[in-house]
């Protein structure tokens, strides 16, 4: 077991100026960062920086500012190949985020190789973002929508999902990580069964990328989709990437300028990868600031970071359950530091409410993941999701709002 006490977790969050600041007089708890994470000061600052002293369009001019410019961006697409060690640079594309790498797949790659009967294959736990794009797949093709299921944990049935192959099945998407119940799937398992089937699969590495070392090598995944905001990074801008074969056989997905390689009238040929899926002027400054992102979870050891966010979740669970009434919705033995839960009379957007009343920030709702919530009967959760800039004060103060919830409603 890591040794959590040398995590300084004060020197963290001086690197991250918005935490200091108080809301409603009282100081922030920040508690929301499966939907957006923090920046530290040094991604602010190379984003400032860019606007300062490069700005100016890439791959498209010869002086000093736009050479500079294009080879900070250019760098980028090398760190982020280090980062999830992938095989090639050319295969990260950038795009705006995981919502649009997931739609480029299907509609550039699995739609394509699509006929009326076959199959694309999801979970019970998927985001909204990993379910509507194969819907809309599936309206256009008539190929059907299969779902594996979860028990009450929260947890892949493995046998269940195995059980769910055909010879009509042609693609899988999975979340890496739920972000409604911090499931982490046992992905390479259900990469190893996809391909036993001969079928490609897609992981969906919002939730994961900031929580756990990415390795697509190891995952031999066909397709890796994450963004930008979700670890340290700007919005706006998220990476695909994906096995060179598949790349170099997928159509466009949109058309316009820097996609091309010659055009006429009468036909285009397009440019090779990743310039292909990258058409239009990028978001430069947000590219700057993933680099900066990746910078900075680099600077850290992954090995710390895993061990003081499982400390605070389980710290969190914990101090739940001792208040009584809350009900823990995925229990997963697995997870990323999300914690969701319900009240039996109270709902959850009235605990929010409460909650920023006292500085705290969470999420109420149903996190874009409506199935999950019908699989546990509610309508909305309240979900607090971690990060290592928080801290077991932090979860204590919020564990002492919600006792207060309690006699407010009693």
């Amino acid at each position: 077991m890591t040794d959590v006490t040398c995590w300084d977790v004060e020197k963290i969050r001086q690197n991250f100026p918005i935490l200091a600041q108080m809301v409603n007089d009282k100081p922030l708890i920040y508690f929301d960062n499966a939907a957006t994470t923090q920046k530290p000061q040094s991604v602010i600052e190379a984003v400032h920086h860019f606007y300062q002293n490069d700005n100016a369009n890439v791959h498209r001019g010869v002086h000093a500012l736009s050479t500079r410019a294009t080879q900070a961006f250019d760098e980028v697409r090398e760190k982020v190949r280090r980062f999830i060690n992938a095989p090639l640079t050319a295969e990260c594309i950038f795009v705006r985020g995981t919502t649009e790498a997931i739609n480029l797949v299907a509609h550039s790659f699995v739609m394509p190789r699509l006929n009326p009967g076959d199959e694309i294959l999801i979970s019970a736990m998927e985001h909204h973002a990993n379910i509507v794009p194969w819907q809309l797949v599936c309206q256009q093709t008539g190929a059907t929508l299969r779902v594996a299921p979860i028990n009450q944990k929260g947890e892949i049935l493995l046998e269940e999902y195995a059980q769910q192959f055909t010879p009509r099945t042609k693609f899988v998407a999975l979340s890496y990580a739920s972000n409604a119940l911090g499931t982490i799937n046992p992905v390479k398992k259900m990469i190893d069964i996809a391909h036993e089937h001969q079928v490609p699969v897609l992981l969906d590495g919002a939730q994961a990328t900031a929580h756990l070392p990415i390795d697509i090598h190891a995952l031999d995944c066909d397709f890796y989709a994450f963004s930008s905001h979700k670890m340290y990074g700007p919005a706006g801008i998220g990476v695909l990437w994906g096995k060179t074969c598949w790349l170099e056989e997928m159509r466009p997905y949109q058309g316009g300028g820097e996609m091309i390689q010659y055009v006429t009238f009468a036909k285009t040929e397009y440019a090779p990868i990743p310039a292909k899926f990258e058409a239009g002027t990028p978001n430069i400054e947000g590219v700057i600031g993933l680099g900066a992102a990746i910078d900075y979870l680099d600077s850290l050891d992954m090995t710390q970071v895993m061990a003081y966010e499982h400390q605070l979740c389980c710290h969190a669970t914990e101090s739940l359950k001792r208040l009584g009434d809350y009900r823990l919705i995925g229990e997963a033995n697995d997870k990323v530091p999300v914690v969701s839960f319900v009240h039996p009379t109270i709902h959850a957007h009235d605990i929010g409410t409460i909650l920023d009343t006292q500085g705290v920030a969470i999420r109420s709702g149903h996190h874009c993941a409506m199935p999950i919530m019908d699989f546990y009967g509610v309508a909305a959760t309240t979900r607090l999701s971690l990060s290592f800039y928080n801290t077991l004060a932090e979860i204590d103060a919020f564990m002492a709002v919600l006792a207060q919830v309690k006699e407010v409603f009693a």
